[in-house]
Protein backbone atom coordinates (compact mmCIF):
# COMPACT_ATOMS: atom_id res chain seq x y z
CA UNK A 1 0.00 0.00 0.00
CA UNK A 2 2.63 2.01 0.78
CA UNK A 3 4.22 1.82 -3.02
CA UNK A 4 1.15 2.52 -4.04
CA UNK A 5 0.48 5.54 -2.74
CA UNK A 6 4.39 6.54 -3.54
CA UNK A 7 3.28 5.71 -7.53
CA UNK A 8 0.24 7.84 -7.11
CA UNK A 9 2.06 10.96 -5.11
CA UNK A 10 4.90 10.71 -7.90
CA UNK A 11 2.79 10.49 -10.45
CA UNK A 12 0.19 13.64 -9.67
CA UNK A 13 3.53 15.51 -9.13
CA UNK A 14 4.44 14.76 -13.04
CA UNK A 15 1.26 15.19 -14.30
CA UNK A 16 0.47 18.64 -12.78
CA UNK A 17 0.45 21.75 -14.42
CA UNK A 18 2.96 23.92 -14.19
CA UNK A 19 2.75 27.66 -13.17
CA UNK A 20 5.26 30.14 -14.57
CA UNK A 21 3.77 32.89 -12.25
CA UNK A 22 6.13 31.21 -9.59
CA UNK A 23 7.80 28.78 -7.80
CA UNK A 24 5.99 25.15 -7.52
CA UNK A 25 5.35 23.72 -4.18
CA UNK A 26 7.68 20.61 -3.50
CA UNK A 27 7.69 17.43 -1.78
CA UNK A 28 4.61 15.78 0.26
CA UNK A 29 4.28 18.56 2.94
CA UNK A 30 3.80 21.21 0.39
CA UNK A 31 1.68 19.29 -1.33
CA UNK A 32 -0.63 18.48 2.09
CA UNK A 33 -0.45 22.58 2.86
CA UNK A 34 -1.66 23.09 -0.59
CA UNK A 35 -4.59 20.66 -0.40
CA UNK A 36 -5.68 21.68 3.11
CA UNK A 37 -6.21 25.60 2.12
CA UNK A 38 -7.79 24.60 -0.76
CA UNK A 39 -10.27 22.62 1.31
CA UNK A 40 -10.62 25.74 3.78
CA UNK A 41 -11.33 27.86 1.08
CA UNK A 42 -14.05 25.38 0.01
CA UNK A 43 -15.38 24.62 3.34
CA UNK A 44 -16.07 28.11 3.75
CA UNK A 45 -18.48 28.18 1.01
CA UNK A 46 -20.30 24.87 2.16
CA UNK A 47 -20.25 25.92 5.47
CA UNK A 48 -22.09 29.33 4.37
CA UNK A 49 -24.50 27.82 2.23
CA UNK A 50 -25.61 25.23 5.40
CA UNK A 51 -25.69 28.12 7.22
CA UNK A 52 -23.64 26.78 9.65
CA UNK A 53 -21.76 30.06 11.53
CA UNK A 54 -20.34 28.36 14.50
CA UNK A 55 -17.71 26.15 11.63
CA UNK A 56 -17.86 28.67 9.36
CA UNK A 57 -16.16 31.32 12.02
CA UNK A 58 -13.48 27.95 13.02
CA UNK A 59 -11.75 28.74 9.29
CA UNK A 60 -10.80 32.19 10.43
CA UNK A 61 -8.33 34.06 12.57
CA UNK A 62 -9.37 36.10 15.12
CA UNK A 63 -9.19 39.12 13.20
CA UNK A 64 -9.45 39.08 9.20
CA UNK A 65 -9.26 41.66 6.36
CA UNK A 66 -11.89 41.84 4.81
CA UNK A 67 -12.62 43.33 1.13
CA UNK A 68 -16.09 43.35 -0.68
CA UNK A 69 -15.55 46.96 -1.67
CA UNK A 70 -16.59 45.64 -5.37
CA UNK A 71 -19.67 44.36 -3.84
CA UNK A 72 -20.81 46.95 -1.51
CA UNK A 73 -18.75 50.32 -2.05
CA UNK A 74 -17.25 50.27 1.39
CA UNK A 75 -13.26 50.37 2.09
CA UNK A 76 -11.18 47.23 2.71
CA UNK A 77 -10.77 47.03 6.37
CA UNK A 78 -9.12 45.05 9.43
CA UNK A 79 -12.06 43.54 11.17
CA UNK A 80 -13.35 41.01 13.94
CA UNK A 81 -13.78 37.77 12.48
CA UNK A 82 -16.83 37.64 14.47
CA UNK A 83 -17.91 40.67 12.70
CA UNK A 84 -17.72 39.19 9.47
CA UNK A 85 -19.44 36.45 10.31
CA UNK A 86 -22.13 38.04 12.34
CA UNK A 87 -23.05 40.21 8.73
CA UNK A 88 -23.10 36.54 6.88
CA UNK A 89 -25.28 35.45 9.32
CA UNK A 90 -27.66 38.62 9.50
CA UNK A 91 -27.97 38.37 5.92
CA UNK A 92 -28.34 34.90 5.04
CA UNK A 93 -31.10 33.19 7.01
CA UNK A 94 -34.17 31.51 6.89
CA UNK A 95 -36.02 32.44 3.30
CA UNK A 96 -33.18 33.58 2.06
CA UNK A 97 -30.61 30.78 0.52
CA UNK A 98 -27.63 30.52 -1.04
CA UNK A 99 -25.09 28.25 -3.19
CA UNK A 100 -21.53 29.35 -3.51
CA UNK A 101 -18.87 27.42 -6.30
CA UNK A 102 -15.23 27.90 -6.69
CA UNK A 103 -12.92 26.76 -8.70
CA UNK A 104 -9.57 26.81 -10.91
CA UNK A 105 -7.68 27.24 -7.75
CA UNK A 106 -4.42 28.47 -7.43
CA UNK A 107 -2.26 28.42 -4.56
CA UNK A 108 0.71 30.30 -3.30
CA UNK A 109 2.95 28.62 -0.54
CA UNK A 110 5.49 30.91 1.62
CA UNK A 111 6.45 28.95 4.61
CA UNK A 112 3.65 29.73 7.46
CA UNK A 113 1.54 31.97 4.61
CA UNK A 114 -0.91 30.97 1.98
CA UNK A 115 -3.12 32.13 -0.72
CA UNK A 116 -5.39 31.11 -2.23
CA UNK A 117 -6.92 32.80 -6.06
CA UNK A 118 -10.29 30.95 -7.12
CA UNK A 119 -12.68 32.01 -9.68
CA UNK A 120 -15.80 32.18 -7.67
CA UNK A 121 -20.21 32.38 -8.59
CA UNK A 122 -22.67 32.81 -6.00
CA UNK A 123 -26.38 32.66 -6.49
CA UNK A 124 -28.87 34.39 -3.43
CA UNK A 125 -32.32 32.88 -3.55
CA UNK A 126 -35.52 34.94 -1.71
CA UNK A 127 -38.92 34.99 -2.16
CA UNK A 128 -40.97 37.96 -2.14
CA UNK A 129 -40.08 40.88 -4.27
CA UNK A 130 -40.42 39.67 -7.87
CA UNK A 131 -37.62 37.80 -9.42
CA UNK A 132 -36.52 35.97 -6.04
CA UNK A 133 -32.50 35.07 -8.08
CA UNK A 134 -29.53 37.84 -7.38
CA UNK A 135 -26.22 36.26 -9.29
CA UNK A 136 -22.39 37.61 -8.62
CA UNK A 137 -19.44 36.21 -10.85
CA UNK A 138 -15.95 37.20 -9.91
CA UNK A 139 -12.59 36.39 -8.14
CA UNK A 140 -11.57 35.27 -4.51
CA UNK A 141 -8.69 35.87 -2.87
CA UNK A 142 -8.10 34.19 0.70
CA UNK A 143 -4.85 34.44 3.07
CA UNK A 144 -4.07 32.32 5.43
CA UNK A 145 -1.45 31.69 8.39
CA UNK A 146 -0.31 28.73 9.92
CA UNK A 147 -1.17 28.46 13.67
CA UNK A 148 -1.15 25.74 16.28
CA UNK A 149 -4.67 25.33 15.26
CA UNK A 150 -3.79 24.99 12.03
CA UNK A 151 -4.85 26.80 8.62
CA UNK A 152 -6.41 29.88 9.33
CA UNK A 153 -7.75 32.81 7.08
CA UNK A 154 -6.71 36.17 7.58
CA UNK A 155 -7.38 37.96 4.71
CA UNK A 156 -10.33 37.42 2.49
CA UNK A 157 -11.29 39.77 -0.92
CA UNK A 158 -13.89 39.40 -3.35
CA UNK A 159 -13.68 41.08 -6.42
CA UNK A 160 -16.88 41.22 -8.39
CA UNK A 161 -16.61 40.95 -12.20
CA UNK A 162 -20.51 40.41 -13.06
CA UNK A 163 -23.93 40.00 -11.39
CA UNK A 164 -27.14 39.59 -12.79
CA UNK A 165 -30.47 39.63 -11.30
CA UNK A 166 -32.81 41.17 -8.18
CA UNK A 167 -30.97 43.42 -6.27
CA UNK A 168 -33.40 43.43 -3.43
CA UNK A 169 -32.24 39.68 -2.94
CA UNK A 170 -29.05 41.01 -2.26
CA UNK A 171 -29.36 43.74 -0.32
CA UNK A 172 -32.78 42.70 2.07
CA UNK A 173 -31.89 39.60 4.82
CA UNK A 174 -33.65 36.47 5.16
CA UNK A 175 -36.56 36.26 7.61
Amino acid sequence: MDALRHVTLAAGIALAPIDSGGAEPSGQAALADERAVIRIADAIDRAVDAQDWKLTRGYFADTVVADFSSLSGQPAATIPSDDLIGAWSANLKGSKTSLHLRTNHQVVLEANAATVLSNGYAWNRMEGNGDPLWEVWGTYEHHLTRSAAGWKVDGFTFRMTHERGNPWVKTTPGQ
